[in-house]
């Protein structure tokens, strides 16, 4: 049976407040939690990009819900020797209720430390021995590298969890999906894709089906529709760029630009917006649907609480009832 999470925009909401959403989330019946890991918000109007790290330690304290990054780039802005010893220390404190979700990332996020951002097929590249590199640094033993991308040089992890940290793979394209079954515990994508859900189990062979494909969407409660859908084109025009744009637009202002070319009209086909109940559950279960076996929603804006008692009271109930 699918589950369903609730997905914290470190982009839009403060530490605080996140942490305060995650409460909520459990206390409404959610059973999972992402997280999103920027450096930069996609845009000003959004305005944080809180360290993910920080605010899992928080959530650990927090709530007894399970954790999730969706996702962390392991390759440029930080090493994978140190995601390693960030997503081990968060397994501990979450009492193995944690798992590592990465991606070959966007230059929003990547381009800081003014280092060159590669083309999709090197990306993957370092991804998948970012990846290598992180399981072992999972065992608890010294470990040396010298690759093509990451040098290691006799480091050790010494706070580990009891088990090896799960690493689910982020993928748009079939390429990624090929990658996420080779060498991932799972796999993550943003559309209820069943061909790439498909190309991922038939990558992953015979344990391919019970390796979890996750999946995360937005939507934007309100009693008035047209107004949530403000609220989203101010927040979220994001939300109908093309993938590849994501990934290469380097700062805020620039994705702002873009999203100047994005109509009201045109995010209505992807958001959901208002408060009708069967349009919610229709939006959720597209992806179950397609085989996810676990759906993140996040709310847009400002509107907090009623989102939580309406999936709570008239959402959630027909989803897992």
């Amino acid at each position: 049976m699918t589950e369903y999470g609730y997905f914290l925009a470190a982009e839009e909401h403060g530490p605080a407040e996140l942490v305060e959403q995650a409460r909520m989330a459990e206390q409404a019946g959610f059973s999972h939690l992402w997280i999103s890991d920027h450096y930069h918000p996609w845009t000003r109007a959004q305005g944080h990009a809180s360290f993910v790290w920080s605010v899992i330690g928080a959530l650990a304290q927090a709530t007894s819900l399970p954790v999730q990054t969706a996702v962390t780039c392991p390759t440029i802005r930080i090493h994978p020797a140190i995601v390693a010893q960030a997503a081990a220390t968060s397994a501990v404190l979450l009492e193995g209720r944690f798992r590592l979700g990465v991606g070959s990332g966007e230059a929003l996020n990547e381009h800081v430390l003014g280092d060159h951002w590669p083309q999709p097929a090197i990306r993957l590249e370092m991804l998948e021995e970012a990846v290598a590199v992180i399981r072992q640094l999972f065992e608890g033993h010294q470990v040396s590298h010298h690759g093509k991308h990451y040098t290691v040089e006799s480091a050790r992890l010494y706070t580990v969890p009891e088990e090896p940290v799960p690493i689910d793979i982020a993928a748009f394209g079939s390429a990624a999906a090929a990658l996420a079954g080779r060498v991932g515990d799972g796999f993550i994508t943003m559309v209820p894709d069943a061909e790439l859900v498909a190309r991922f189990r038939r990558g992953s062979g015979a344990a391919g089906n019970a390796k979890p494909v996750r999946g995360g969407l937005k939507v934007c409660f309100g009693p008035d529709a047209d107004d949530a859908l403000r609220t989203v084109h101010r927040l979220w025009a994001v939300e109908a760029l093309p993938g590849a744009l994501l990934t290469q637009l380097a700062t805020p202002s620039q994705f702002e630009q873009a999203c100047e070319l994005v109509t009201p009209e045109r995010l209505a086909q992807r958001v959901t917006c208002g408060d009708d109940p069967e349009a919610h559950v229709a939006a959720l279960s597209a992806y179950a649907d397609a085989g996810f076996d676990t759906v993140y929603v996040n709310q847009i804006g400002p509107e907090q609480r009623g989102f939580f008692d309406f999936y709570r009271t008239k959402v959630l109930p027909q989803l897992t009832g």
